[in-house]
């Protein structure tokens, strides 16, 4: 049994959830308990009680216990991207590139915690001293989802940690077992009693907690736009601070001058691989005429050699959909899209068992073409393995379309002319934009994050992360 962390406390809770493999539903991953609202207050109140000390500890020691936590993460990838694999059904190198992210966070952050600094402003006023710094904000609730279950975690607790607050972590129900192994390094790196707190349970309940407490100064949130929107309800209403990542339906361009080799890889990767299922994956690609049907070609074709089969097996390039649910949803879509006058041009089928016979939640990759911008495949987020190609006579028309979304996460183009890259990176609107690339695979140490209904709030990771995580001072001085 894998159990709760409050208060420095290993802690039953209310009921268990068994962890399933989404690559063998015959597998049992393991069984984790699930806290009840009135250990997720608990966990609060310890926050809070540790707050006073933790918030005035010395950078080195913030350094040397988050250094070491990133090198345990490090030393442990294999290991960690096996389990990681196994409960959510990335491809194994996929997910050991996660579990290494998650290491490398840890370890900038570490850094950040010694460069936290602040400025010396002259004042107006003769005699007077100014001096603005940064100080942590206190609790801080985190709700992590399921598709990045050791790195998104990560990348908020690291700065969290780092600038001197203090945490209560609710991971998504799918997946608590790489939220329950990081919260076991941090445990045994030695962060004082209630500094870290994990409360493994449902959204409906320990969520609600986080949201409600006064105890809790700030939430950060990864998740789906409706429960983001309450987030942000919830927070306003008791005027604590609050940031969000949500949803994204991500545009890639095409256009008649593109290496074709690129164009194809670059849909590839950001369209089905890690199952479609990140927010930043690609999802409608816009192709200029002069190229389209070379790339629908060259993309089918492509398609025929990707390999549907257990996570953690050599040579898989697409592993199972998370889950039941998820899988539905995504069939659901596939029918809506020929439904709308879509072609199917390729894939689509679900795969009940794999290649050994194990039963799993498997869908092979699905290729609309000759779709239209206002398709609901083309509006919404599906988050699975679904491309739709949409036909544009020129860059002008494809920018438009690209743009033509209440979202603004990330963006990408293919193209060999730097006039259109250049143009593409300044009125792309997204938070982030690709030039030759997926759109999805980001680096550790720069800011993510998007506009319009995909973010709200300052970026995270990187530096821009303290903008977040603290609060500034402003102090006055006459000697």
């Amino acid at each position: 049994m894998h159990r709760n962390l409050i208060n420095g406390e290993w802690v039953e809770g209310a009921r268990v959830s068994r962890n399933i493999n989404p690559s063998d539903t015959r597998d049992l991953v393991g069984e984790y308990a699930q806290a009840d609202a009135a250990q997720a207050r608990q966990a609060i109140a310890a926050a809070r009680a540790a707050f006073a000390g933790w918030s005035v500890t010395t950078p080195q020691q913030r350094f040397d216990l988050l250094d070491a936590a990133g090198s345990e993460i490090l030393a442990r990838k294999a290991e960690l991207g096996d389990l990681l694999a196994r409960e959510e059904g990335k491809t194994l190198p996929e997910a050991i590139g996660e579990v290494a992210r998650a290491g490398n966070i840890f370890k900038f952050f570490a850094g950040e915690a010694l460069r936290v600094g602040g400025e010396v402003i002259g004042s107006v006023r003769p005699g007077v001293g100014v001096e603005v710094t940064r100080e942590p904000l206190g609790v801080v609730g985190l709700i992590t989802p399921w598709n990045f279950p050791i790195a998104i975690p990560a990348w908020k607790l690291a700065p969290a940690l780092a600038f001197g607050n203090c945490v209560v972590m609710k991971p998504a129900d799918l997946v608590p077992g790489s939220a329950w192994a990081l919260a076991d390094i941090l445990h045994r790196a030695g962060l004082p009693k209630g500094v870290f707190n994990l409360v493994m349970g449902r959204g409906s309940e320990v969520g609600a907690v986080l949201l409600e407490d006064q105890g809790v100064d700030a939430i950060s949130f990864t998740g789906s736009v409706a429960t983001g929107q309450r987030v942000a309800a919830a927070c306003a209403a008791r005027m604590a601070k609050f940031q969000l990542e949500m949803g994204g339906k991500n545009p890639f361009v095409v256009l008649d001058d593109a290496d074709l080799a690129v164009a194809v890889n670059c849909t590839v990767q950001s369209g089905f691989f890690s199952t479609g299922q990140r927010c930043t994956a690609s999802s409608r690609v816009i192709v200029t005429e002069g190229i389209h049907d070379r790339f629908v070609a060259a993309v089918a074709e492509k398609m025929k050699t990707l390999k549907v089969d257990d996570a953690r097996k050599a040579g898989t390039d697409i592993g199972p959909v998370v889950d039941a649910a998820q899988l539905a949803q995504d069939l659901d879509y596939i029918a809506i899209g020929r439904q709308e006058g879509a072609t199917l041009a390729a894939g689509g089928e679900a795969i009940e068992r794999n290649a050994d016979g194990a039963p799993g939640f498997y869908l092979r990759p699905a290729l609309f073409t000759e779709t239209t911008a206002q398709m609901r495949i083309n509006r919404e987020e599906i988050f699975g393995p679904v491309i739709s190609v949409i036909r544009a006579k020129n860059y002008d028309e494809a920018l438009a379309l690209a743009n033509d979304t209440p979202f603004g996460l990330s963006s990408g183009i293919a193209t060999t002319s730097l006039k259109h890259a250049s143009h593409f990176k300044r009125h792309a609107q997204a938070g982030m934009v690709m030039v030759n690339l997926p759109t999805a695979g980001v680096d550790y140490h720069v800011p993510f994050g998007g506009r319009k209904g995909s973010s709200y709030g300052p970026r995270e990771q990187g530096r821009y992360a303290a903008e977040f995580y603290t609060t500034v001072k402003t102090s006055y001085t006459q000697p």
